[in-house]
C-alpha cells in the first residue's frame, strides 16, 4: 500500500488481562493495511482488583480524551464495563456483555457484542446446512451466553447449558427465554454424560484446552460419529478436545472461525470498512501457525 493512500488514521486497543500476547491487534491493523488505513491498535493490560470498576471508568475517560475510535473488551471487563456506557447496541443488551466499546461524535460511549454473531457465522460456514439438533454447552460465562444466543438463533432444536456453577447456567437459559422464547435447560456437570450421549453437538465455550489450561471439559469418549463438536479455544487450533473428537469420527469446529468473525465485525463497527473475512481468517491461520513454531523451537 503507497503511504500517499494511507490518508486516515485508526486508534484502537484491547483491555484486558494477559492481552499482551493476543493476536487482535495485529489482526485489526493488518486488515487496516488493506483498506489503506493508518491504524494503530494496542493491548491495554486490564488485571482483575476490588476497584476494577473505578479503574475501568478512568480508563475509559482517557482514552476518549486521548481520541480512540474504539476499544476492544476481554476478562474481566465484559460486564463491568456495561454500568459505564451510555448506550448498548441489541446484542450487548441481549447477552448482558460487551466486547466492543466505540466512541460517538459527541462523546458517548456505546457498547456492542460480535461474539454472538462471529459464532453464528462460524457455524454457517462449517455446517452448511447441517442442523444443530439436540446441543449441549458446556460453560455459561460471557462466551458461553454469547455462544447460547448464536445457538439458538441458528435453530438449535434443543438446548442445555452446562456449569461448574448452576447459578451462571440458570442465568443464560433465562436470558434465552427473555430475548427468545426459547426454553433451554440448566443442568449439572453430573448430567453431563447422559446429555452428550442424546446430543446431536456439543459446544466447548470453557477455557479448558487452551496452552495454559489443558484437558478436556468432558470425557471425550462420550462422543462418536453422528456429533459435531465446536470449541472456542483457538490457542492451539486443535484443542485436546478436537483432537479426540476427530479421532472418534465427529465432526469438529475450531475456534478460529469465531474468532476472525467477530474481530472482523469489531474492526468494521470501529472503523465503518467492511472486512475482507478471507483475508482475515488466512492472517489469523498464519499468526497462530508461526505462534506454534515459535513454541516448538522454545520447548527444544
Amino acid at each position: 500500500m503507497s503511504p500517499a493512500l494511507l490518508d486516515r488514521s485508526i486508534l484502537g486497543g484491547l483491555i484486558g488481562y494477559g492481552v499482551r500476547p493476543s493476536m487482535t491487534p495485529p489482526l485489526h491493523e493488518l486488515e487496516g493495511q488493506r483498506h489503506g488505513l493508518r491504524y494503530v491498535y494496542r493491548p491495554i493490560e486490564f488485571p482483575p482488583s476490588e476497584d476494577a470498576p473505578d479503574r475501568l471508568a478512568s480508563m475509559l475517560k482517557m482514552c476518549r480524551d486521548l481520541g480512540f475510535d474504539g476499544l476492544n473488551i476481554t476478562f474481566p471487563a465484559k460486564q463491568i464495563v456495561i454500568p459505564l456506557l451510555d448506550e448498548l447496541a441489541p446484542a450487548a443488551r441481549m447477552v448482558g456483555a460487551v466486547n466492543t466499546v466505540t466512541f460517538a461524535e459527541d462523546g458517548r460511549t456505546v457498547g456492542h457484542n460480535t461474539d454472538v454473531t462471529g459464532f453464528r457465522a462460524s457455524l454457517e460456514d462449517s455446517l452448511q446446512g447441517r442442523p444443530c439438533g439436540r446441543s449441549v454447552l458446556v460453560g455459561a460465562g460471557g462466551a458461553g451466553s454469547a455462544v447460547a444466543h448464536a445457538l439458538v438463533t441458528h435453530g438449535a432444536e434443543q438446548l442445555t447449558i452446562v456449569d461448574v456453577d448452576r447459578t451462571k447456567s440458570e442465568e443464560v437459559a433465562s436470558s434465552l427465554r427473555r430475548a427468545h422464547g426459547f426454553d433451554a435447560a440448566a443442568a449439572t456437570l453430573e448430567e453431563l454424560p447422559a446429555l452428550i450421549r442424546a446430543a446431536d453437538g456439543v459446544v466447548n465455550a470453557t477455557p479448558l484446552g487452551m496452552a495454559h489450561h489443558p484437558g478436556t471439559p468432558f470425557d471425550p469418549t462420550l462422543l462418536d460419529q453422528r456429533h459435531w463438536v465446536a470449541d472456542v479455544v483457538y490457542r492451539p487450533v486443535d484443542t485436546e478436545l478436537l483432537q479426540h473428537a476427530d479421532a472418534r469420527g465427529a465432526f469438529t469446529i475450531s475456534g478460529l472461525g469465531m474468532a476472525m468473525h467477530q474481530a472482523a465485525e469489531a474492526f468494521e463497527i470501529i472503523t465503518g470498512e467492511s472486512a475482507d473475512r478471507a483475508a482475515m481468517l488466512n492472517d489469523l491461520h498464519d499468526m497462530v501457525a508461526a505462534e506454534a513454531i515459535r513454541d516448538r523451537a522454545t520447548t527444544h
